[in-house]
């Protein structure tokens, strides 16, 4: 089993920064992409951005400029800068892996989602 672990979230001001982070543990034989998506109470869960292994990332035209996704591959652990943050990045911001847990088997894993609450 693997898990994933998020901190960072957290209620700022307009215009301010947070970098959230997403730790993985367990049975990990490799990890091939990370994401982070965000979601509102009663909207559909949505991609923010995601990183593959060979780190290329992809952003939703949203946070294009504002937002910058990395990965530690050594820590096992994956980043989402937030610079800029505007009130309608509120949401509960949760990690996605898909992790090899062994040369033949890959699963799709989430964590359990951190805050981030934007005040204007």
């Amino acid at each position: 089993q693997v898990q994933l672990v998020e901190s960072g979230g957290g209620l700022v001001q307009a215009g301010e920064s947070l970098r959230l982070s997403c730790a993985l543990s367990g049975s990990i034989f490799r990890i091939d992409s990370m994401g982070w998506y965000r979601q509102a109470p009663g909207k559909q869960r949505e991609l923010v951005a995601r990183i593959t292994d060979g780190g290329s990332p992809t952003y939703a035209d949203s946070v294009k400029g504002r937002f910058s996704i990395s990965r530690d591959n050594a820590k096992n652990t994956g980043y989402l800068q937030m610079n800029s943050l505007k009130p309608e990045d509120t949401d509960v911001y949760y990690c996605n892996a898909l992790v090899w847990t062994s040369r033949s088997k890959m699963n799709d894993y989430w964590g359990q989602g951190t805050q981030v609450t934007v005040s204007s």
